[in-house]
């Protein structure tokens, strides 16, 4: 990767973690809390599935009548069921699971796991070798934030929450480095479509089913945190992350280091948390460790001797 596609990589990831980075407060806007509980996590996750795969036939047809339509092939039906389990069913579910439990601001410690997780699964799937200041960078990133989750959260939860956190972990950075593999392909706008759309025989019936009974006894606010998820979330925000992943998959995976800080940057408006000076400097942390792995070298493994 040469010094401008790695720029440009960056740049399509930082517009993907920053739309991503509203995901947890706007979750938690929608789904509400044990004691205030809004919308089902059930309905939030195939509801929002449902109405950005209507919205990607619109996009898909478009395409289509522009000539620009790429077609799954047979060989690409198991990514494309990795990804659909991974980004539509598995981080989106157990993130709302969890969200009813527990606040944001510990929901945000599964976008400090991310890093790690993107970046091994990338590795292996692209044959690269990040280099040991890389991977020490990335620890060094993903401690600071752990460690800052846990004192803000006051100690980390037990029980069922954290299971969700971790489920929601491994299947987000599954999918994501899936999407990322079809992207050179079909687009990174026609992936997460494709996807979508493929979805929809579960996500419609699913979201039909949790539909509140009685709509207008859900909030206004919690109305609004669906559709940003539904439209931003599910469907923009993908458009730049998996188009950045594609161009290297290890080195942008890093720029989520600063995906929880953003987090708490948004719900200080949306859920009325307060931003003191220890997240500040926390937040500095964790950003120069990004700044100082996109230093370090990523290796291409070499492919052996006919």
């Amino acid at each position: 990767m040469n010094r401008t596609q790695e720029k440009e990589a960056l740049l399509w990831g930082l517009v993907g973690v920053t739309l991503f980075a509203a995901t947890l407060p706007m979750t938690r806007l929608a789904v509400g809390s044990t004691d205030a509980p809004q919308l089902s996590p059930w309905f939030v996750t195939f509801g929002r599935a449902a109405v950005a795969g209507l919205l990607s036939i619109g996009y898909l047809l478009w395409q289509r009548a522009q000539g620009r339509l790429n077609l799954p092939v047979r060989a690409e039906w198991p990514l494309l069921g990795i990804t659909a389990f991974g980004v539509i069913v598995g981080f989106p579910l157990f993130l709302a699971l969890a969200l009813r439990h527990v606040p944001s601001t510990h929901g945000a410690v599964v976008t400090a796991l991310l890093p790690l997780s993107t970046a091994l699964l990338g590795a292996l799937w692209y044959r690269q070798r990040p280099s040991a200041g890389f991977w020490a960078c990335a620890v060094l990133g993903s401690g600071l934030v752990l460690g800052f989750m846990v004192w803000r959260a006051g100690g980390l939860y037990l029980g069922a929450a954290n299971v969700y956190l971790l489920i929601a972990m491994t299947t987000g950075a599954l999918g994501y480095i899936g999407g990322a593999r079809l992207t050179p392909r079909l687009g990174a706008e026609q992936v997460i479509c494709w996807v979508l759309v493929c979805s929809l025989p579960l996500t419609l019936p699913v979201a039909w089913w949790f539909v509140p009974a009685v709509p207008s006894s859900i909030g206004a606010m919690s109305w609004a945190g669906f559709l940003y998820v539904a439209l931003f979330s599910m469907w923009i925000g993908f458009f730049a992350w998996y188009r950045a992943l594609a161009l290297g998959a290890v080195r942008v995976s890093q720029i989520q280091l600063i995906q929880p800080f953003l987090s708490l940057l948004f719900a200080v408006p949306l859920l009325g948390e307060h931003l003191d000076t220890v997240t500040l400097v926390f937040a500095v942390a964790v950003i120069a460790t990004v700044f100082l792995g996109k230093r370090m070298p990523v290796h291409a493994t070499p492919r052996p001797a006919a």
